[in-house]
């Protein structure tokens, strides 16, 4: 039998029909800037950095079967890494991004060595503490951090001037800032497609399945689960960072547990374990919410409503359910 699956399984990574999908996808995006109206084209580029981080966080729920209620503090490690060094110290945003890249690399590996030696609702619990303490050191260093008020980040200082009549373009610049969020969501998708048909993402989804049997196959599950988790706060790091330095705010709504919940919902809503789902999620819950919010001011009354309708109906998410019945290739 073994025999058999091998070159069934062989082929499914071979197959090039996701590589090309998912290539579709990126060029499609490119091409939707020239498109959208001026508040959509916003919109989107907010959208695909916060895909972004929903795809970090579905490498560990998604792939490794680890539910974390406390990503918001990776996020964060990136969002303020870059924001503080940049409003304090005058850095440059390439070299406030990789501050931001460092603070959550740095976190996660601390987070990761303390909470992965609990599992299932214990690991919940753990990060979920670990979240609610890094937000409340941005509201106690309330000097630096301006707390739930924030601060602005001026990147005015950084500019490139084209000699057009519209002036030099600077971060913020719609352009600019569509297309680097572009490539923020370019290399996060394609590191994932990378990682997941790969032999250690098939290892990843083993120890999701049976983390015992994994073990007795000779895999040592806690270096994987480590590994898997450093990946996912680092591009949840890159997210904030890229989120900082776009929109040039930084507070501490974006450490608290809302930040922590909205990753999971977007994963669950698109897809979980599929690499076009967190954009999926994404896009759907932000344009939902968009939307409801203009007619009413109980809108989160109408998402839920939505929410749990497309639960019923989809329990694998949109892209699962669209995998489980039409695309087996889909990863």
């Amino acid at each position: 039998m073994s025999l058999a699956v091998a070159p069934v399984a062989a082929a499914r990574h071979t197959d090039r029909r996701p590589l090309w999908l998912h290539l579709g996808v990126i060029t499609a995006l490119f091409a939707l800037q020239f498109l959208l109206p001026a508040y959509d084209h916003t919109n989107m580029s907010r959208i695909m950095i916060l895909a972004s981080y929903a795809m970090g966080y579905n490498l560990l729920l998604g792939y490794t079967g680890l539910m974390s209620l406390g990503h918001a503090m990776f996020f964060a490690a990136g969002l303020y890494g870059a924001g503080l060094s940049a409003y304090y110290l005058g850095l440059d945003p390439l070299s406030a991004f990789l501050v931001g890249l460092v603070a959550g690399l740095a976190l996660s590996l601390l987070v990761g060595m303390i909470a992965l030696r609990t599992s299932g609702v214990s690991f919940m619990i753990v990060t979920l503490m670990f979240a609610q303490a890094c937000f409340l050191l941005t509201l106690y260093f309330n000097e630096i951090t301006q707390g739930d008020q924030g601060f602005v980040i001026d990147l005015s200082a950084w500019s490139w001037d084209t000699g057009s009549e519209d002036g030099p373009l600077t971060l913020v610049s719609p352009p600019i800032r569509y297309n680097l969020a572009l490539l923020l969501f370019t290399i996060s998708l394609l590191v994932s497609l990378f990682l997941v048909r790969s032999r250690i993402g098939r290892v990843l989804v083993a120890i999701r399945e049976n983390e015992a049997r994994t073990v007795m196959l000779g895999y040592h599950s806690f270096r994987y689960k480590l590994g898997s988790l450093a990946l996912s706060g680092t591009l949840s790091a890159a997210a904030g960072a890229t989120y900082a330095l776009l929109f040039s705010y930084v507070g501490s709504t974006f450490a608290g547990i809302q930040y922590s919940i909205l990753p999971l919902l977007w994963v669950l809503l698109g897809g979980q374990g599929t690499i076009l789902g967190p954009l999926l999620g994404t896009a759907l819950m932000y344009y939902l919410i968009d939307i409801s919010s203009e007619y009413t001011s109980s809108y989160m009354l109408i998402v839920g409503v939505a929410l749990v309708l497309l639960v019923l109906w989809f329990p694998k998410g949109i892209l699962g359910a669209l995998r489980q019945k039409w695309l087996p290739w889909l990863p």
